[in-house]
């Protein structure tokens, strides 16, 4: 089952995520504040947690930065009041992966996590081969024919999402959400930028061509002999 993980000093917030999370299936675990969610982390596997900013003992700032120095890649979802541009940008640079601000539409919420834990399921398995390249998601190195290749993290993510899908067309907007998240404000170009990267990193010799699907987006192609 999977389990989540709310910190939030208000009672309200706390009972209203509990309430629309569960009915989901998931299983949802309450914290009140920064410190007792903190002190949580470490009673097993968490697949999500959903941070306020402004809580006591320990704000979601100090908190994200905890999670990502201590307990990895979790996706988190910053759920607060504080709504601004440079709060949002902060959040990101300190790790993390979707913001929601209050007051908030419950099912928006629902849907956030769902498209959450759909993203990092994708890069849920250790590896997965196309043409001649093994991606190896626990290191985001590729093998080429024994040859290792440290990736840019978003780069590997847009090829390992590809690659999982062979033949699958992806528009922009859904590499985007997949791979940026949700609240990504930047051009969409910035796919293409990611894909020329991709293509002058590995050629047709390596087994597959990432095509355009012009005026939709992308796939991978294996190559037949």
């Amino acid at each position: 089952m999977v389990r989540i993980l709310i910190a939030d000093d208000d009672a309200s917030i706390l009972e209203l995520i509990h309430m629309y999370l569960t009915r989901e299936g998931y299983s949802v675990h309450r914290a009140r504040d920064g410190r007792e969610a903190f002190d949580m982390l470490s009673d097993g596997k968490w697949d999500l947690i959903i941070l306020d900013v402004m809580m006591p003992h320990m704000d979601g700032w100090e908190l994200c930065m905890d999670i990502r120095r201590y307990y990895g890649d979790v996706p988190i979802l910053l759920v607060t009041a504080k709504g601004e541009a440079e709060d949002k940008i902060k959040g990101f640079r300190l790790g993390t992966d979707d913001y929601l601000a209050k007051p908030f539409v419950p099912e928006e919420l629902v849907m956030r996590v769902k498209a959450l834990l759909r993203r990092y399921r994708i890069f849920a398995g250790e590896s997965l081969t196309i043409g001649n390249v093994r991606l190896d998601a626990s290191t985001k190195e590729a093998d080429v024919s024994g040859t290792l290749q440290s990736m840019p993290a978003k780069e590997f993510e847009l090829i390992y999402t590809l690659a999982g899908f062979p033949g699958q067309i992806f528009t922009r907007d859904q590499l985007i959400e997949k791979i940026w998240g949700h609240d990504y404000d930047g051009d969409e170009r910035t796919v293409d930028v990611h894909i020329k990267r991709l293509r002058d990193r590995f050629s047709e010799e390596n087994g597959f061509v990432i095509q355009t699907i012009r005026g939709i987006g992308y796939r991978i192609e294996v190559k037949t002999d």
